[in-house]
């Protein structure tokens, strides 16, 4: 609130001069603005509010289960509104849009009007403006691109802003995907963020550079470049006393003469001595005080009365000069300084806060949770094209359900697996009750393409979003009374897609056939015995009763589909067996020679006979023979109980730290079985009685696929265990591999280096853990092998020609970082309760240098998006014309360019489509598809005519031609680095070509005549 320049001089002689006399009211002066030449203290003030941690979203919301945390977010935006009004050069920042939108819709129209002020005034600051803080480790980019767009379409279409910088402040380290296509391409002009490497910070504050550009991808350089600004220690208020809610100890600022403990000088020195601390370590005359912190404001005025008075005292003091602010004035008056800054390349991965501490255990936390959120990331993908297919039915099923749960399960606390066990649970069934609507629009979209909904009864399809544990109950039906299974595949990528389908199954007494009634090549494989106790107890858990039948086999056969479209086969019983793979159990043999090759195809992967392992790897076609060997170990979670001159530290949650690795050895030494037929060759190996494994080698593909079940982990000696699969060659590495960015680009890593300091190695394991969302490889003069993973994980290569994978985590031991729980999953079934098993796949293959590449890009998008399965019955020969059996979004002779993919096929609320489509490749990635890709928007909507196609930013709240112009320009340090990257030009409104360069991702809005 503005006061006039003499009345404040006179108040504050009086105070000063007349501390006995009586008190006077003093109207705080507020309304300072940046100073030139001074130090200008930005105070922003804000409260972190996670989605979910300690208690559930809900839990934090309304306020309640306080026993755990007190903390309402409810009552932080309502206390914000008086608190704001009463004056207005206060400000306030908020984040997390999840709470903000089901807080708006609860408001008054008097309320929303006064809100709407603040907005348009700027004294309430929307930013980063996604659903939740994503994380940056464990999400992959496509959830991080969703989750931002849902809350700044929200913010754009109820308020007319686009959000313009990024908040990441809790995240656990930070991606390169989250500066480039996180921050620039969606129109932010600076990103901030609390969590970097404890040696880094050190460094960084030395050479006052701790603010950066940041150039994240080597093949956009300085035109996706942001400026980054990491804090000094954390998001709160700076040391010395600055903490405000109504139970913090800081000491306020006692201004009242008549009072005991008058502090005003004191909390002024203790203000400026704090300043001139953080501006030792940071460039020009602007630093930035982070007012807050996790849950805080719940009384908003206890804060903003002390910072009236702190603005008010400080500035007359004159020393330096404080003001009520918001990180875009704060990056403004950066860019304003026309300062060269430091320039940052590649990501801030893997994150240690302290000795010891390095965060890489929840790059694998609760795998469950990750492998679910996975699961239904594609299946919201699938969904948006069906529902698009059929038309948007805005009275209901929709998969906005699915997308709000998919949304918030990014939040930093929760796909990480950092959140309390009920928290964990509460993300889950949110997740399950949005697929559970999002199956509808399923169902009735492949009904509707299908022609099946005309007829009376329509035809229901149902799914089996339990058939990884073996459980599919519409295809485990009797087929003897003339009945006919239907299956429906849909195949949500871009171009033609060919598959092995897997479905358990009753009888091996079947037949398939397309929808032209060709028989198509199948094999019969067995239900292993093991399979069929998880299943029983599994979905006795989840579903709470007991499957009535047991199927004894898998049917599996290869499907073709068509690009952005379904096939249709039919199951039914026959006269004769279908093919039966054949079975052979192999046990030691005392030979050291004999050897087994598995796979139907060029790839033939070499078992020892006499150990029971895997020694080999030959493809025929790429001439590639190379030793390899994959085996199993844990590391023990250390207690930290022998930390004596360093403070205690647990592997937990956040926190991966070893102490000491086992090599797990069969306990059915040398015995495996194979299984051969015409579609695919199984090994199955039983490592000890929580470790089994299946490893598949397809007919026509060149990669192995790994299935993995891991679980209960024992804990009963009382030690946690980390379980590691380990893939080792004869390769020589040179202590470099390579791991993905959120699933986009890849980055160099190299073995107890880092590229901006000089690091000092603690922990040799534990700090080069890297979180893979896609994959992993690495080279040497001749070949690459390369690993990729249906979920998020850790990995890395400790030794090199060695790669290695964290599948599965359980711990008796807290680490100390605020969730207060161990990292003990368990699931209860039967009256008991036993550790959480995990079942998931890893794939690799071997490359010739330079070739891996293209397996990497396209088939890392067929595990991003696996088949879709929809299942009905017929009658006999019912299912005849002119029902549609076989069907393709696109013109029937197009499809996608290898190169590109299509990530979000999505109709709005106005009818209008959202349309995504990607660049695979990085620049020099590929010799023949790091190149100018070009799709034909016309071919991609041929039953519809386009009236126009705006390019978009990435969040598609603004036009990208308005983005790049208002975008601040900064300026790095050093020499321009690299080529200027190629983009793809601006769409002819007649021709409707889309060009996308390497890795660009383009987003347009789609509207029809």
């Amino acid at each position: 609130m503005a006061a006039h320049p003499l009345s404040l001089l006179l108040i504050l002689l009086l105070g000063v001069l007349l501390p006995c006399g009586d008190s006077k009211f003093i109207a705080y002066n507020t309304s300072h603005g940046v100073v030139p030449g001074k130090l200008n203290v930005h105070l922003v003030p804000h409260s972190h509010d996670d989605v979910g941690w300690l208690k559930t979203i809900d839990q934090y919301y309304v306020g309640s289960n306080n026993s755990i945390q007190g903390a309402c977010v409810e009552n932080v935006l309502d206390s914000l509104v008086p608190a704001l009004l009463s004056n207005p050069d206060r400000k306030f920042i908020f984040v997390e849009q999840a709470f903000f939108q089901r807080w708006w819709r609860d408001q008054s129209e008097i309320i929303q009007g006064l809100v709407r002020k603040f907005i348009s005034s700027g004294q309430l600051e929307l930013i980063n403006g996604g659903m939740c803080m994503h994380d940056e480790a464990t999400s992959h980019y496509i959830d991080m691109i969703d989750q931002t767009t849902l809350g700044h379409r929200f913010i754009k279409n109820e308020f007319n802003l686009t959000p313009r910088i990024g908040w990441q402040i809790d995240p656990f380290g930070h991606s390169a995907v989250q500066a480039y296509l996180l921050g620039a391409e969606v129109g932010f002009d600076s990103i901030f963020f609390a969590r970097i490497d404890y040696q880094d910070r050190a460094k960084r504050k030395d050479e006052k550079s701790l603010e950066v550009i940041w150039q994240g991808s080597r093949t956009f350089g300085s035109s996706s470049q942001i400026f980054a600004g990491a804090f000094p220690e954390n998001y709160e208020p700076p040391p010395g006393g600055f903490y405000y809610e109504v139970n913090d100890d800081s000491p306020i600022v006692q201004d009242n003469i008549k009072l005991f403990d008058y502090n005003v000088p004191d909390r002024v020195n203790a203000f400026v001595e704090a300043a001139m601390a953080q501006a030792n370590i940071t460039r020009t005359n602007h630093i930035m005080w982070t007012m807050g912190t996790d849950f805080k404001y719940q009384y908003a005025n206890s804060w903003f009365r002390q910072m009236d008075k702190l603005i008010h005292y400080v500035n007359l003091d004159g020393r330096v000069n404080a003001l009520y602010s918001t990180p875009s004035i704060y990056t403004d008056a950066k860019h304003a300084a026309s300062e060269s800054w430091p320039l940052k390349t590649d990501d801030y991965f893997p994150y240690a806060d302290r000795i010891n501490a390095y965060w890489t255990g929840y790059f694998t936390s609760r795998a469950g949770l990750k492998g679910y959120v996975r699961m239904m990331s594609s299946y919201y993908l699938a969904a948006r094209q069906l529902e698009f297919f059929k038309g948007r039915n805005e009275s209901g099923p929709t998969t906005d359900s699915l997308a709000d749960a998919l949304a918030i399960v990014q939040h930093h606390d929760a796909v990480t697996g950092t959140e309390k066990q009920h928290v964990s649970d509460d993300y889950a069934k949110r997740l399950s009750i949005g697929y559970k609507e999002a199956e509808e629009v399923v169902a009735a979209s492949i009904s509707y393409i299908t022609g099946s909904d005309g007829g009376s009864p329509i035809t229901k399809f149902e799914q089996c979003p339990l058939l990884n544990i073996s459980y599919c109950p519409p295809s485990e039906i009797d087929l003897s009374q003339g009945k006919n299974l239907v299956v429906v595949v849909y195949n949500s990528l871009g171009w033609k897609r060919e598959d092995v389908v897997r479905i358990p199954v009753l009888s091996e007494n079947v037949v398939i056939r397309d929808s032209s009634g060709k028989e198509i090549e199948s094999q019969i494989l067995p239900l292993a015995n093991a399979y069929v106790g998880i299943r029983n107890y599994y979905v006795k858990a989840y579903l709470g009763k007991i499957p009535t039948v047991t199927p004894q086999y898998w049917l599996a056969f290869s499907a073709s589909v068509p690009p952005l479209g379904l096939s249709t086969y039919f199951i039914s019983k026959a006269n004769r067996k279908a093919s039966t793979s054949m079975q052979t159990l192999f046990k030691a043999t005392g030979s050291a020679t004999d050897t087994i090759a598995v796979g139907p195809g060029n790839l033939k992967l070499i078992y020892s006979e006499n150990e029971g392992k895997l020694i080999g790897y030959i493809n025929t076609r790429s001439r590639i023979n190379a030793s390899m060997e994959q085996s199993y170990k844990y590391y023990t979670g250390n207690d930290g109980s022998a930390d004596k001159k360093v403070i205690p530290q647990a592997s937990g949650a956040y926190v991966f730290r070893p102490n000491g690795s086992y090599p797990i050895k069969s306990e059915e030494q040398g015995a495996f079985t194979v299984l051969r037929g015409p579609v695919l060759d199984e090994v199955h190996q039983r490592i000890n009685s929580w470790i089994s494994q299946i490893t598949r080698v397809y007919k026509g593909k060149e990669h192995a696929e790994v299935e993995f079940t891991i679980g209960p982990i024992p804990i009963d000696d009382g030690q946690g265990k980390e379980v590691v699969a380990e893939i080792t060659t004869t390769m020589k590495s040179n202590k470099t591999f390579y791991t993905d960015s959120s699933g986009r680009d890849f980055i160099e890593r190299i073995r107890d280096y880092r590229k901006d300091w000089h690091l000092e190695v603690n922990q040799p394991v534990a700090g080069n853990y890297y979180p893979l969302n896609l994959g992993i490889f690495m080279k040497d003069d001749s070949t690459e092998l390369s690993m990729l993973v249906d979920r998020a994980v850790g990995g890395s290569s400790i030794v090199d020609g060695q790669l290695e994978l964290m599948l599965h985590r359980r711990l008796v031991h807290d680490d100390s970082r605020g969730v207060a729980e161990a990292l003990n999953e368990t699931v209860c079934a039967f009256d008991k309760c036993t550790g959480l098993t995990v079942q998931g796949k890893f794939f690799l293959r071997i490359d010739p240098l330079g070739g891996g590449a293209k397996w990497r890009r396209s088939f890392g998008q067929e595990i991003y998006s696996p088949f879709l399965l929809a299942f009905t019955e017929q009658d006999g020969k019912e299912w005849t014309s002119p029902r549609v059996s076989t069907f393709s979004g696109l013109d029937p002779s197009y499809s996608l360019p290898d190169n590109v993919a299509m990530i979000t096929l999505q109709e709005l609320e106005d009818g209008k489509v959202l349309l995504r489509l990607a660049h695979l490749y990085e620049v020099g990635e590929d010799k023949d598809l790091s190149v100018m890709a070009s799709v034909e928007l016309k071919k991609l909507f041929p039953n519809k005519k386009i009236s126009s196609a705006e390019e978009m930013s990435l969040s598609a709240n603004q036009g990208r031609a308005e983005m790049e112009k208002k975008r601040l320009v900064w300026k790095a340090e050093g020499p321009p680095q690299g080529a200027k990257a190629a983009r793809g030009g601006a769409v002819d409104p007649a021709e409707l070509v889309v060009e996308l360069g390497p890795m660009e991702i383009r987003t347009f809005v789609i509207s029809f005549l």
